[in-house]
């Protein structure tokens, strides 16, 4: 991880003497008074992601957090020889240590909830109740891809592992009011649908072999939902965000939203509460999930670096 620090001068020497001396921590460079808001030195290392969470807490000690500033960027790559040994340095593997200070950041960001997010799970849950209309898997994949729920349910998760009540509020407060205002809008869309004689109640309850499973949950939505939940979150926590494409194609959230939207706009009371069923299991489970893995991380890394 690379480190970009803004060090008040009466605390650059050591904070500068205490990096160098770190065999975790390598690349420091020191910019003697160029930083101009907050006012400083600009001190700039690499340290290896094992040791991240260890040289933050320090330099929150030091109230780097509170007189300067404190920024964190991935590296994507270090071929050279000292970085190496750096890591030699650190114990443990990279993928298992987690830098709670940017997941937190991260969780804070995405419960802080924008325009975007309501658009982009409105778009979603249209495309899903779409996909019921025409019973097409593709569409359904589409729609679980589109929409952009989970990041608010890993905030929620971690909330409640870490016992943040205001993380967990508002990440719990987005994630009714996001499924709410797409449904209703999902609601208003079929209506005008039906309206116009393009649905009708029988597309909605006729036999459909490719997305029937979406009002029908069974004991597998609940162990579905749990895999992808423990996924989701070692992904962003190991920072894999590649992984995430398959956690989205895995639960059915916004699939559900759209089945329950588009049945209650040509009232299928028969599906409204397989379909709401199925949402709300895919979103305990997950949430669930991530609490657990959030505290088994913290115990295994607990773990690591004291055995």
């Amino acid at each position: 991880m690379h480190l970009r620090l803004i060090v008040p001068t009466d605390r650059t020497d050591l904070v500068v003497d205490t990096l160098v001396g770190d065999a975790r921590v390598t690349n420091v460079v020191v910019l003697r008074g160029a930083a101009k808001r907050p006012a400083g030195d600009v001190v700039q290392c690499d340290v290896t992601r094992e040791a991240t969470s260890d040289i933050l807490s320090w330099l929150k000690t030091q109230g780097l957090y509170d007189d300067g500033a404190v920024a964190l960027s991935g590296v994507d790559a270090a071929p050279s020889r000292n970085a190496w040994h750096t890591e030699e340095a650190a114990p443990g593997a990279p993928d298992d240590a987690v830098v709670w200070d940017a997941v937190v950041d991260q969780g804070y960001a995405e419960a802080r909830g924008s325009w975007a997010f309501y658009a982009f799970l409105t778009l979603a849950t249209m495309i899903a109740a779409i996909a019921v209309v025409t019973d097409s898997a593709i569409l359904v994949v589409g729609a679980m891809v589109v929409g952009p729920e989970f990041g608010v349910v890993a905030a929620l998760a971690l909330g409640l592992a870490l016992g943040r009540r205001k993380l967990a509020a508002q990440s719990l407060i987005l994630l009714t009011k996001g499924f709410l205002v797409a449904i209703l809008l999902t609601i208003g869309a079929a209506l005008l649908a039906r309206a116009a004689g393009w649905i009708d109640v029988g597309d909605v309850t006729a036999v459909r072999p490719l997305t029937g499973f979406i009002w029908r949950p069974d004991r597998w939505s609940a162990v579905v939902a749990v895999l992808a939940g423990c996924a989701g979150v070692l992904s962003q926590t190991a920072g894999r965000s590649n992984a995430l494409v398959g956690v989205f194609i895995s639960v059915t959230t916004v699939p559900a939203a759209g089945d329950l939207a588009l049945s209650t706009a040509v009232w299928a009371p028969s599906q409204i509460g397989g379909s709401a069923a199925q949402l709300g299991i895919n979103l305990a489970g997950m949430t669930c999930a991530g609490v657990a893995t959030l505290l088994v991380q913290r115990l295994l890394w607990r773990w690591t670096r004291t055995g």
